[in-house]
């Protein structure tokens, strides 16, 4: 997750340069500020995270069941 938010960072930072650079109307500003609010609602659902499955939440409450063993390759 702190990948995504020094992303997150960098994108700002050059939205406001841009912004400044080329004014705040012009198309490259809203680029850059669409790029900021995609990476801020991928940062969201990251958050949010998945809803385990049924044999999730089994192995998680029984690790030690043979459903639940993990096989390294």
């Amino acid at each position: 997750m702190t990948n995504i938010q020094s992303q997150i960072q960098d994108e700002l930072k050059n939205a406001r340069e841009v912004c400044e650079i080329s004014g705040t109307g012009s198309k490259e500003c809203a680029a850059a500020w669409d790029a900021v609010e995609e990476l801020q609602a991928e940062a969201s659902h990251q958050k949010q995270g998945k809803e385990k499955n049924s044999l999730e939440k089994f192995c998680d409450a029984n690790p030690e069941a043979a459903e639940c063993r993990i096989y390294e390759d």
